[in-house]
């Protein structure tokens, strides 16, 4: 059993108290009754609700506080203590940490919370800004606070803006609701959505999360946060291995055509050749030998293969000539294959249309060959003075 820190079950009795002296004074024993806790004098009750409810709290133990908090829910709507079950229920549960929230604040530094609707209505969608406490103990509440600033006078930027409305404290759960839609498109414009979307993840993933596709809304994308478990162990090795070689380019166009292989196998291989090509000028980069701009994949491939020694040639023994070439013949039959059923090129009435185990063989081919050729620069920068010529790290025995 997960040990809940004593400060949130502190503020979760003040909370559930707080809740229950919302009901009328002559109600409140009877709620109390209801939640499993202690009966009391009517009169009681009448001198403080809050005072009535907290003492009965006092005397029982942390997980009937949360039970009872749970069953309280289901009654009334109450922010504070919503947030605070939350958290509890996080307790022990992978995290975001303070610095990624940090960033993901950061990104909304110049950049409005919304270009769709309203930022304020926007915002009310996900807090109740209105029962929020005002930072300069305004009446109206934090809402009054953000008409204020960000309407009357525009002296918050977004970030501290979210600031104001708890982003770097409240529960998970809530900052999760926001990511979902402030992505969404009600809230943002298509076009703009893959940009913000990559912008957020560039942080999330540090964490081992990301914003996926979960379904489309009038045929926009609708995005979610997920751990950034992928669909298999190989998925995973292999976003492992690219993460490690370049976190915002090339593992993110692997991320992104995984998500695309079941709702869009068209941009999927699409994105399994431009993976490929990523990888090919990130190394040939690196290794200082240049290529023309207007390259494609097979030209950028055989350019790498020198520079890897994977070129068929460069072997004598037949199995690795005849492994190596077959690597050749699926970087051009990706390239073929995006050609054929990517969407770079309009699908007309009698293209092929590709199904998802198309796509996913397309993908993770790609993933596959992505990996090898980034582990084999690995070891080529490794080597001091290679005694014997090498393949993928075997030795030609």
């Amino acid at each position: 059993m997960v040990t809940i820190p004593p400060h949130l079950i502190r503020q979760l009795r003040d909370e559930v108290a707080s809740s229950i002296a919302g009901f009328k004074a002559y109600d409140v024993p009877a709620v109390c009754a209801r939640l499993g806790l202690a009966d009391g004098e009517s009169s009681e009750a009448f001198n403080s609700k809050f005072k009535y409810a907290q003492n009965r709290l006092a005397e029982v133990d942390a997980q009937k506080v949360v039970r009872i908090a749970k069953k309280l829910l289901e009654e009334v709507t109450n922010y504070g203590l919503s947030e605070c079950v939350a958290k509890i229920d996080e307790v022990g549960k992978p995290a975001v940490t303070e610095l990624t929230r940090r960033r993901l604040m950061a990104v909304f530094t110049k950049r409005p919370l919304s270009t769709e609707i309203d930022e304020v209505e926007m915002i009310q969608r996900i807090w109740p800004a209105a029962e929020m406490p005002s930072p300069y103990g305004n009446a109206g509440g934090l809402l009054e606070d953000i008409y204020q600033h960000t309407v009357r006078n525009y002296d918050w930027e977004g970030d501290e803006l979210l600031i104001q409305l708890g982003l770097l404290t409240c529960s998970q759960a809530q900052l999760f609701r926001f990511l979902k839609e402030v992505t969404g498109p009600i809230a943002t414009k298509p076009e703009e959505q893959a940009e913000l979307v990559k912008a957020l993840n560039g942080h999330l993933q540090h964490d081992g999360f990301r914003l996926a596709v979960v379904g489309k809304l009038s045929g926009t994308p609708v995005y979610e946060v997920l751990r950034a478990v992928l669909g298999s162990p190989a998925d995973q090795g292999i976003s492992d291995a690219l993460q490690a070689f370049d976190p915002d380019d090339v593992h993110a166009r692997w991320i992104a055509a995984v998500d695309r292989r079941v709702d869009d196998p068209r941009g999927a291989i699409t994105l399994a050749r431009t993976l490929l090509e990523d990888v090919c000028k990130w190394i040939l980069n690196e290794a200082d030998v240049e290529y023309p701009d207007a390259a494609d994949l097979p030209v950028l491939y055989r350019k790498l293969a020198k520079v890897l020694r994977l070129a068929p040639d460069d072997h004598t023994e037949q199995t690795f000539k005849q492994l190596l070439g077959s690597c050749q013949q699926i970087v051009e039959l990706l390239g073929s294959l995006r050609s054929k059923l990517g969407d770079a090129h309009s699908a007309g009435p009698k293209k092929a249309k590709p199904l998802p185990r198309h796509a996913e063989l397309a993908v993770n081919l790609s993933g596959t060959m992505a990996t090898f050729l980034v582990e084999t620069w690995r070891a080529r920068k490794a080597e001091v003075a290679p005694s014997v010529p090498e393949v993928a790290g075997l030795s030609e025995e």
